[in-house]
């Protein structure tokens, strides 16, 4: 395989940038062609197409976010927009292609490989929600920015004796929350996985309250069945203790990817592009232990991620 393109799908995540220049230094490296796809299926849709040289990657390993841009593309979903794709990738000569992004990106990669085009999957996403993968990149950033905001919140919610509800990000996935809400003391972790009752959240808060605690700190994940309006409201009518609520948002997408995300990027990269040049059949990349591994992609989407309820546990125990 002589050229190959890549592309940043999805939300964005810290680490990307990594990823990318991990793709084409190695491309480079191994004597083939590399060309960046701008606004992720959208822009291959729209022949958003460059050549990218060593020098296009050059000081971007810190920076947060992606140079190529990325975009969600409803337009990808229907079949005739997938066949364009093909013909637009087969007119610039890519015969491989490296997406870096979630879930939705793979299963959007793999409509391309079922066409015959070889994709490579990177995980690209703060949500460490891939079955497949022990963690994926920006996941580390992602939970370092919350631990952050978590300590800074905990001292004015210490100094004016209330109630904080920090709500993270995580539709099906409470990652996220469960990471930095053990690694930040929090009292109360809410998660999708676990089933949670805003009665049992109160009794946890009175019961710090009975015990002399002049605060409390509770971590919530977006993706839990009720709002956090709605858990602010209860908290205040119930334990009578003037509560807050502050949504992270899109903070915790940003920032300088943290060592771990760096590497995690460099490695798994790398790896695509060798398997692109060795004519290896399409594969999501990740790690599991210490270990880059490669699992057919297919597979890969279809394997769901296993929750840690020691983990949980723990984080309970603790609180």
């Amino acid at each position: 395989m002589k050229r190959i393109g890549v592309m940043t799908s999805g939300g964005d995540a810290p680490g990307m940038n990594a990823a990318l220049r991990a793709v084409v230094r190695t491309g480079i490296s191994l004597d083939m062609e590399v060309y960046g796809i701008e606004h992720g299926f959208e822009g291959l849709l729209d022949g958003e197409i460059k050549e990218l040289k060593w020098s296009s990657v050059g000081d971007i390993l810190q920076r947060g976010g992606t140079i190529l841009r990325t975009a969600r593309s409803k337009r990808f979903l229907e079949d005739h927009c997938q066949d364009r794709a093909i013909k637009i990738l087969r007119t610039f000569g890519i015969e491989g292609l490296v997406i870096i992004g979630g879930d939705g990106s793979f299963h959007g990669g793999l409509e391309l490989s079922k066409r015959g085009i070889p994709v490579m999957g990177v995980p690209g996403t703060i949500d460490n929600d891939l079955g497949y993968t022990d963690y994926t990149i920006g996941f580390d950033t992602a939970v370092n920015t919350v631990l952050n905001l978590i300590s800074n919140i905990r001292d004015t919610s210490t100094s004016h004796e209330r109630a904080t509800v920090i709500e993270v990000m995580g539709r099906h996935c409470g990652d996220i929350a469960l990471h930095a809400g053990l690694t930040g003391g929090a009292d109360y972790i809410l998660i999708p996985e676990i089933p949670a009752d805003i009665k049992d959240v109160c009794k946890e808060v009175l019961r710090g309250k009975q015990a002399g605690k002049g605060h409390s700190l509770i971590v919530k994940a977006e993706g839990v069945d009720f709002s956090t309006d709605k858990l602010v409201e209860t908290l205040e009518e119930v334990t009578g203790m003037e509560t807050r609520a502050v949504v992270l948002g899109y903070i915790q997408r940003g920032g300088s990817p943290t060592e771990r995300d760096r590497m995690l990027a460099s490695l798994t990269a790398s790896k695509a592009v060798r398997m692109l040049y060795d004519d290896s059949d399409s594969r999501a990349i990740g790690i599991s232990g210490s270990e880059i591994i490669a699992v057919d992609l297919e597979e890969a989407l279809e394997m769901k991620r296993p929750f840690d309820r020691d983990m949980y546990d723990l984080a309970v125990m603790l609180s």
